[in-house]
């Protein structure tokens, strides 16, 4: 079995190092961020650092790289307050991937990488209209983290999704809402049909759900 020790880790030449650390966490969601800047220019972005904070108020985490340089979702979140996350298709995660390029802040991803902007109710930032499943979120806090990134922290204001991709329970059918998941940096995974269980109890091993 191998074995890394964080000294190790660190010796490691850079490239494998960021390879191996991005794929400790195992899948991960594959999330299109949607803003738009203070000129009116749209941005796109793809993210896996999307998580769950709470469900009340309902809250999700989005975690941002160190600004070195320009980071235009970012700076946007900052400077306009909303922000949205939609789903990546499995169907467009080379779209979804191209994103992640090093475009020109006066360049909208949405036009280069074949995205469409759609505005609902009012909302101040641009959703994804490929997505099956999409959020609007409005900026609470940001908290800064020792490594230079930065954990945004957004109350869900809106959430958009066909009637087939939620069961009667609330839980979401991801595999037919068609979301793609991320390993490591740049691999796109499809869902399968999972296996779900009851709510776990001591003494008494998990059932399967029958869908």
């Amino acid at each position: 079995m191998l074995h890394f020790t964080a000294a190790d880790i660190q010796a490691l030449e850079k490239i494998y190092r960021l390879n191996l650390v991005n794929g400790l966490p195992g899948f991960k969601p594959a999330n299109l961020i949607g803003t738009v800047g203070a000129t009116g220019i749209t941005n796109l972005a793809v993210f896996s650092s999307a998580l769950h904070l709470g469900s009340d108020p309902p809250l999700l985490g989005l975690v941002t790289r160190p600004a070195t340089v320009p980071r235009h979702t970012y700076q946007n979140i900052l400077s306009n307050g909303c922000y949205t996350l939609n789903h990546v298709p499995v169907a467009l995660a080379a779209q979804a991937h191209y994103t992640s390029a090093n475009f020109a802040e006066e360049v909208s991803e949405f036009a280069a990488c074949g995205f469409t902007p759609l505005y609902r109710h009012n909302f101040p930032a641009p959703y994804v209209a490929e997505s099956a499943l999409s959020m609007g979120l409005r900026l609470r806090e940001e908290l800064p983290i020792s490594n230079g990134t930065v954990l945004l922290v957004g109350t869900v204001e809106h959430v958009y999704l066909p009637q087939a991709g939620l069961r009667p329970d609330g839980t979401l059918d991801l595999v037919a809402l068609g979301s793609a998941c991320i390993s490591g940096l740049d691999a796109y995974h499809a869902a399968t049909e999972p296996t779900r269980f009851g709510y776990a109890r001591a003494g008494q091993p998990p059932v399967p759900l029958a869908e």
